[in-house]
């Protein structure tokens, strides 16, 4: 998807020559495969950092354009989905001695580089798989980054989906999730650090599947995406929301089976690697192309070595956990790579090489153990770890081969770290590197700490001192704080609130005072029942909305008590919310600064508003009560009091 000649297949001729060419490069692979001309050795590692980036109030900050063009030239630098996201792609390393020093070094290089760049700023890099003070809004599709690639594969996933446009996240972890978006932009929530793997032809089949086996392992022991605008989902909330917001599929009244585009798979891998690009041609639609297409077909009788551009772009579309790739070496032979896309980013550079040092050894080891693991488990038991892992972390307990249950620590600890330890000295890995980067899986195995554990037992407390928005924000700050110390997530501590400077935090936009967390009620309803609720809840004021969450009115308590009185006055029997109810609420966008709904508080003499987007959609409420308790939380930070 890297490639900018990439876009929609509008008229149906452009469609059918760019499945001609695909279908043309699926038979060039083959030929080239049987015909035996892949690089076998030596074998190379490599990874992409992705990154995001937030401005002083560690919120998402949409520099990412302006970035790209002061490093327009180098090529390690590259551009994601949003304005917030940037990616860093690493120099291609041999699997033997430093290197992983080699590439954990180049990583450190680019990031300082990046930080001096964004000073200017007042930004900073977060390594997360989420951003926990990711919020709705900046997901709008003016965070797209400016490229016609990313405006095409939105632009076609949504036409793939018919009339379903809306694109709703339902996810229940500690709390609970139900969001709707409008455009498949949720995707750019997720930040990855992502593996590659390079494999020899005769060895794909076998090392695809133990990449399968390992998915989960791999993601319970490295899971760091728990807090997801501002709840406690998953402990690797990526898996889900990358899958519901880039899924084509619609809904229908038979019970058809129909496969999303970001897939594990369904069964092993029998053959070789035509046999995963067979199906994902024929599951998965084609959604963007480009006409500027070799014929691999003529390449190969000339004795050429083709690009396969088409099958490359197909592939970029179907989002496998691992994922099968072609590419060219500098030698110019071609040579195959499994990609393994579970790994977040972060929480720190040294956490990131020990996964992906994991992984590569346990590879190594698994396959030199086991060779082909379909002979020792079930593909459904691999496939319910990984779900397992992705919901509950290193917290989960796997169906392991030879029928053994076991719980992800004592696998771990028992096999797949020695495992990982014998796979990178086969390798002639630098015994200083397997020391270093195992001796941190270990550690972080011992003492049951994860980046998404390490989330949730903070943002839990933080939540006992301040409300959710704060409590987001100082998460996110005591990352960044971690981060550039270095430590890996099992020596962080976790944070207190009166260790941070909240008067830099305090919230300038409505979205950030308001709560979200509000009493509703209808037209129809009694007022006896509302006023109830008021007493209940101890609340002045309810917005009225529909049967679709559409705004329609408020109702206060000066209402209430004025109806009682006309009630007992005229001797009327019943009323409802509709009699009486103010249609005309004051509302504010949730993007407004705190100021200006200030300002339109005392402008209008009343004591709160109502929060709704462009679409006249209840988002929250903001009052007297959200504004003193901000004006409390910066009178305490400047007499160093601290927060209680």
């Amino acid at each position: 998807m890297g490639d900018n000649t990439i876009s929609r297949l509008i008229s149906k001729e452009e469609n059918q020559n760019f499945i001609i060419a695909l279908l043309k490069d699926l038979h060039c692979l083959k030929y080239m495969l049987e015909n035996d001309w892949f690089e076998k050795d030596p074998i190379r590692i490599g990874a992409e950092q992705e990154m995001v980036f937030v401005d002083e109030y560690f919120r998402p900050n949409p520099i990412g354009p302006e970035i790209i063009k002061k490093f327009r030239k180098a090529d390690w630098l590259t551009s994601e989905l949003s304005k917030f996201n940037l990616e860093i792609n690493l120099t291609p390393q041999l699997f033997e001695g430093h290197a992983f020093t080699n590439i954990e070094n180049e990583v450190r290089g680019h990031l300082d580089t990046l930080a001096a760049a964004l000073e200017k700023h007042k930004s900073q890099i977060v390594l997360t798989g989420i951003l926990p003070t990711l919020r709705k809004y900046d997901l709008n599709m003016k965070n797209l980054f400016p490229k016609r690639r990313y405006r095409s594969l939105l632009s076609a996933i949504n036409a793939q989906r018919g009339s379903r446009q809306a694109y709703d996240l339902r996810l229940r972890g500690i709390d609970e999730l139900v969001v709707r978006h409008d455009s498949p932009l949720l995707e750019a929530c997720n930040t990855s650090f992502q593996v590659h793997l390079q494999v020899r032809p005769d060895e794909f089949q076998e090392m695809y599947n133990i990449a399968q086996i390992l998915t989960g392992p791999t993601l319970a022991i490295s899971a760091n995406s728990a807090v997801v605008f501002g709840r406690r989902l998953w402990h690797e909330t990526r898996i889900a929301l990358f899958q519901q917001s880039i899924d084509t599929r619609t809904i229908r009244d038979h019970m058809r089976e129909m496969s999303p585009r970001v897939i594990l798979g369904k069964h092993w891998l029998n053959k070789s690697i035509v046999e995963l690009f067979q199906e994902d041609i024929a599951r998965f639609r084609v959604l963007v192309g480009t006409k500027n297409i070799e014929d691999s077909i003529e390449l190969v009788k000339e004795g050429k070595i083709p690009t396969l551009k088409a099958l490359q772009v197909h592939n970029g579309t179907v989002y496998r956990w691992n994922r099968p790739c072609y590419g060219i070496s500098d030698s110019g032979m071609p040579h195959l790579r499994i990609e393994n896309r579970v790994l977040p980013a972060g929480p720190t550079v040294i956490d990131e090489m020990a996964n992906m040092a994991f992984w590569l050894g346990a590879m190594k080891g698994l396959h030199n153990e086991y060779g082909d693991i379909r002979k020792h488990i079930e593909f459904v038991d691999l496939r319910d770890n990984f779900a397992k892992s992705a919901r509950y972390g290193i917290d989960s307990t796997f169906n392991w081969v030879n029928d053994q249950k076991i719980s992800v620590t004592e696998l771990l600890e028992k096999e797949l770290i020695p495992l990982a330890r014998e796979g990178l000295q086969s390798q002639n890995i630098a015994p200083d590197d397997i020391d270093r980067l195992m001796g941190v899986m270990e550690e972080r195995t011992e003492k049951h700490m994860t980046g998404a554990r390490w989330m949730l037992r903070s943002f839990s407390s933080l939540k006992n001192g301040v409300d959710k928005e704060m409590a987001q924000t100082i998460l996110t700050s005591a990352m960044v704080k971690n981060q550039k110390s270095e430590k890996p997530i099992h020596q962080w501590p976790f944070p207190r609130v009166e260790e941070f400077k909240v008067e830099s935090m305090i919230a300038y936009n409505v979205s950030e005072c308001m709560i979200t967390d509000i009493f509703t009620v209808r037209q129809d309803d009694v007022i006896e029942m509302v006023a109830e609720m008021m007493i209940w809840k101890h609340i002045k004021q309810v917005p009225v909305e529909d049967k679709k969450g559409n705004l329609v009115g408020i109702v206060s308590y000066k209402q209430i008590i004025e109806a009682f009185l006309k009630q007992k006055h005229d001797g009327i029997p019943i009323l409802t919310v509709g009699d009486i109810m103010e249609a005309d609420p004051l509302v504010i966008g949730p993007e407004v600064p705190v100021r200006k709904a200030i300002e339109k508080m005392v402008e209008n003499q009343t004591d709160a508003l109502v929060v709704a987007n462009e679409k006249n959609e209840l988002l929250g409420l903001i009052s007297e009560m959200e504004i003193l308790s901000m004006v409390n939380r910066y009178l305490h930070s400047q007499t160093g009091d601290g927060q209680e």
